[in-house]
């Protein structure tokens, strides 16, 4: 770029004349933003707080740092789970923030570059296994402690192979071991591992030793193969893995019933060496003779308590309690039954007793108490008869009063009709010639009508 660009001209001066800070930041500001390009770089720095409008980070290499902004949007699109230490790249432009002078450069697209992008791979992967359980220690099984026959699933050429078989002839001899050779490299060798372990769990083999040697993260994909991991997770023999280094931590490492460090470490941890196998023996001698000496001494005490036993010392001991209770019971049985029969006796001639006694005396309250009714119904009838001769008349006068003979006898008369069984109550029950029957207090009439007469409400008569 020339220097000229970025001189200002002053047209009313006639002349340049110098930028002011505003205008310089201004122009660098334009100019940074022409250039668009490419870049890699591990994360450092991050600000990603919610509520802001963008991302800060740094990328840094060995010899320099770039501050950058991804704005919020263009962020969320990417997907990225962001962190210091992945390698990325980006792709983008310079810009200056004129107010304090500052450049940065604006992320357009972002994504995971290298071994980043491998290990945020196997980081999901992991987490979807785990929440699935196969990584829970529950699920794991325990690794037999003396297996006759030993699988090592392996590179056939490696080291690893040569490194377990090793261990594995020093240590436990004894043991049996089958190698299955497979490919621990390359895009064919997750199925190639799967196949192994299928062969080996087949063989009828009690633990099966998954390895391989040290390698670059890339070296050991093939160990972070969903499929092998859920492989590993389904044998049905324990699997103990020994993959890489120290540091190397894979997918079929974290699903196995066991993890070790190394391939020899692995091999040692299904092998016990002769040191161990004779501590246990050893122990085990100790634990047998102490078992041993102290069943001989419980037989011998309890040999000692029977042999103290009256019974085992005089054999009429077994029967002489017996022989006891039969006499007593005898004795008692020969005393009982006279003893009954005089109990019997006596208590039947006191019931005869009593009931005499009781006889005489309930005839005596019998009469007494016929005595003492008989004159309280004396009483009472000399008190209630009065009363209620007086009551019955009164009532008798009353119904005198009340009698229809009484009224007849006062004068009046009661008509009935010629049959006698209806009284003849209004004169519209008879007409002129009619024969009517007249009851009088001392005797009837047989009377028959002449004339029939109403009275009217004010007095007034009117022939019918």
């Amino acid at each position: 770029m020339d220097g000229s660009a970025y001189r200002y001209h002053d047209q009313d001066a006639g002349q340049d004349a110098p930028f002011t800070v505003t205008q310089a930041m201004g122009a660098v500001k334009r100019r940074l933003e022409t250039i668009s390009m490419r870049v890699i770089g591990e994360v450092s720095e991050l600000s990603n707080k919610p509520g802001y409008k963008a991302v800060y980070f740094t990328l840094h290499d060995e010899g320099a740092a770039m501050p950058c902004l991804m704005w919020r949007n263009i962020f969320d699109r990417a997907g990225i789970e962001l962190r210091a230490g992945l390698l990325v790249e980006v792709t983008g432009f310079f810009t200056a923030y004129v107010p304090k002078g500052r450049m940065n450069f604006s992320v357009r697209t972002l994504k995971l570059a290298g071994e980043g992008n491998l290990r945020m791979r196997v980081a999901a992967l992991a987490r979807k296994l785990e929440s699935e359980g196969l990584m829970s220690s529950e699920r794991k099984r325990a690794v037999p402690g003396l297996p006759s026959r030993i699988a090592v699933v392996t590179s056939p050429r490696g080291k690893a192979v040569h490194d377990c078989l090793r261990t594995l002839r020093r240590r436990f001899p004894l043991a049996e071991v089958a190698v299955c050779g497979v490919a621990v490299e390359g895009v064919a060798a997750p199925r190639e591992l799967c196949e192994g372990l299928r062969v080996a769990a087949a063989s009828g083999a009690e633990v099966i030793l998954l390895v391989r040697g040290g390698g670059s993260y890339e070296d050991l994909m093939p160990f972070n193969d969903e499929g092998l991991a859920r492989m590993v997770a389904a044998c049905p023999v324990p699997v103990v893995t020994g993959i890489g280094h120290e540091p190397d931590n894979t997918i079929a490492d974290m699903v196995a019933d066991l993890r070790c460090s190394t391939p020899t470490a692995a091999a040692e941890a299904v092998a016990p060496s002769r040191e161990e196998m004779g501590e246990v023996l050893s122990g085990l001698s100790e634990r047998l003779a102490s078992a041993l000496s102290h069943t001989v001494e419980r037989g011998q005490a309890r040999l000692s308590r029977l042999e103290a036993h009256p019974l085992l010392r005089d054999p009429n001991a077994l029967l002489s309690e017996h022989f006891l209770r039969t006499d007593l019971a005898a004795g008692r049985l020969a005393r009982a039954i006279p003893d009954a029969l005089v109990r019997d006796s006596e208590r039947m001639q006191r019931l005869q007793d009593g009931l005499v006694r009781s006889s005489g005396r309930v005839l005596a309250d019998a009469l007494h108490s016929h005595r003492d009714l008989h004159a309280r119904l004396v009483r009472s009838t000399s008190v209630v008869l009065p009363r209620h001769e007086r009551q019955l008349a009164l009532a008798a006068s009353r119904l005198n009063d009340l009698s229809p003979l009484g009224v007849l006898a006062r004068g009046y008369a009661l008509a009935f009709d010629e049959a006698g069984e209806h009284v003849i109550d209004t004169v519209s029950k008879v007409n002129p010639g009619d024969h009517l029957s007249v009851r009088l207090h001392d005797g009837e009439l047989g009377c028959e009508v002449v004339t029939v007469q109403g009275f009217e409400e004010k007095g007034s008569t009117e022939d019918e």
